[in-house]
């Protein structure tokens, strides 16, 4: 569907997903700045907008004042020291989040050029569950799937059958 490039199955997946549960015609604040994926979607005729590159941690002014009907948060969570504040501000009724799981053979990804490109959390999915639950929201979908790479050795084996991603459709309680 998209280019033949690493995140291809999971952009895929990940559309599959979204459109399973709405229609384009609700608008969209996907959290983080414009990103190969946020495009996609716009190219796919959701209306989306993108928070502005603060640091969501500290500031989620822009995501409390945004009008947007459902919140998307791909590959955001696992960035961010605060996500509890995070999920608290936000006003939609409806929030897509994907996450890198955690994986007990592999430590969490930090770059080493690129301080922001760092994981704080590789969540569990039974984490990722009780965080939504504690901030109110209630899982109406989820979904996992795995990540192989073309390499040679245990962790690539490891990779073939362990679960690496983990993409969840919530509603606000009320």
């Amino acid at each position: 569907m998209y280019e033949k490039t690493f995140p291809e199955k999971r952009f895929n997946r990940t559309l599959a997903f979204l459109k399973k549960h709405i229609s384009n015609s609700e608008t969209i604040l996907d959290l983080g700045v414009e990103n190969p994926f946020s495009k996609i979607m716009k190219k796919e005729g959701f209306k989306v907008s993108n928070t502005g590159g603060e640091d969501i941690d500290l500031d989620q002014s822009s995501i409390a004042a945004s009008p947007a009907e459902v919140v998307t948060a791909f590959e955001i969570f696992e960035h961010l020291l605060n996500p509890f504040t995070v999920l608290n501000s936000v006003k939609a009724d409806k929030l897509f989040i994907s996450i890198p799981m955690r994986l007990w053979f592999s430590p969490a990804y930090r770059s080493k050029t690129d301080m922001w490109d760092r994981h704080y959390h590789e969540f569990e999915d039974w984490q990722l569950d009780w965080l939504l639950e504690k901030t109110g929201w209630k899982i109406v979908d989820r979904e996992k799937w795995t990540n192989p790479v073309k390499k040679i050795g245990i962790r690539p084996l490891l990779r073939r059958f362990t679960n690496r991603y983990y993409i969840v459709y919530a509603e606000r309680v009320k």
